[in-house]
């Protein structure tokens, strides 16, 4: 019985089921009409009818020479189209809200948009190889099939997902609507801004606005994708955790006297060179030689010393001083007169006195 207990127990949870959301009938039909548009503008320009013929003409206008006092703004403005700078203001906003919110559906759902408009637009790019309006050979030509890469605009398609997916993660109907209307304006700004400098056709833009419209519309169809991936993140980040402070916890200490100083860290001192300066062990005290050793002259000292002494001296009070106090090694001399030396003179002797 405790078995299944304590089985249970280790067990993990599970992750919570994610069911896939349903689609409103507004959005299934903003979807179709949407893909059907983008359908339809692809096999316009496949097919070189008028509305290529009109992508000639606006080129041949050269909006940028007509209006050359706008020409300054718009180079600046286009910027918001770029997919560099856009993403990181906007990856700066929702990094920001999935700390508040402590989530990070924010942060996938916008990854999820940039690698589908990645996936999606650079894939016609590639397929299609359309040259641009600069590039063109010749008048009335669709320029298909040339190595170019501008079929559909990148930076049309990129300003209404980067800057809709503000919209799409509004809490409220309020802040939806304003954010809505935000993006659509510099969606179309970035989209006119192109044909204006001259950089893309006319149908390159319609083609960018419904790409990434669709982007917008699929992200429903993501949510449980991304559902599954912050679970998983959260719980990776939760067992992080856990471990860390695990080590924490029982990490080893060094034993502490009770009462003790705690052990403190020292630098270790290094020569320019990078080499450490190891200090020496402290040097041992010089051997002493105890008061009544064999044939030492303390001994005789002693024994002087206790026949003059004061009468107050207590007996045995020198040898407690002499192994307290450190004396210097001497050497016997009846040792060194053994070995041959010259006795020292009699003025120098000791006399047993002291």
């Amino acid at each position: 019985m405790r078995t299944d207990i304590f089985a249970r127990l280790d067990r993990e949870p599970e992750p919570p089921k994610i069911e896939i959301p349903r689609m409103s009938r507004t959005r299934l039909a903003l979807f179709g009409g949407t893909s059907v548009f983008y359908l339809a503008i692809v096999v316009a320009v496949l097919a070189s009818t008028w509305l290529v013929l009109l992508d000639w003409k606006v080129m041949l206008f050269r909006p940028y020479q007509q209006w050359p006092e706008w020409h300054a703004f718009l180079d600046s403005f286009v910027v918001l189209g770029q997919r560099g700078p856009t993403a990181v203001m906007v990856a700066a906003w929702l990094g920001w809200r999935s700390w508040r919110q402590h989530t990070v559906r924010p942060l996938l759902v916008l990854g999820v948009s940039l690698l589908l408009l990645n996936a999606t637009v650079g894939a016609v790019k590639i397929g299609l190889g359309r040259l641009g309006p600069h590039y063109g050979t010749q008048i009335g030509s669709a320029e298909l099939f040339a190595g170019g890469d501008i079929f559909p605009s990148g930076h049309t398609a990129n300003a209404v997902v980067t800057w809709g997916i503000l919209a799409y993660l509004a809490t409220t109907p309020i802040t939806r609507r304003y954010l809505s209307a935000l993006s659509a304006t510099v969606s179309l700004g970035v989209g006119l801004t192109t044909v204006y400098l001259g950089t893309h056709w006319l149908s390159d833009v319609l083609l960018g606005w419904a790409a990434g419209l669709l982007i917008l519309l699929a992200l429903p169809w993501c949510e449980p994708l991304i559902g599954r991936a912050e679970v998983w993140l959260l719980a990776r980040r939760d067992r992080v955790r856990e471990r860390w402070r695990a080590r924490r916890r029982h990490s080893p200490s060094l034993p502490v006297a009770a009462g003790g100083p705690r052990p403190a860290l020292v630098a270790q001192r290094v020569r320019p060179d990078g080499a450490p300066i190891t200090t020496p062990a402290a040097t041992a005290a010089p051997a002493r030689e105890t008061v009544g050793a064999v044939g030492t002259r303390s001994g005789a000292a002693q024994a002087g010393s206790a026949g003059s002494g004061s009468a107050g001296a207590r007996p045995g009070a020198g040898d407690r001083l002499s192994q307290t106090i450190p004396q210097p090694a001497r050497v016997e001399r009846s040792a060194v007169a053994q070995a041959g030396a010259t006795p020292a003179p009699a003025s120098r002797r000791p006399s047993a006195g002291g």
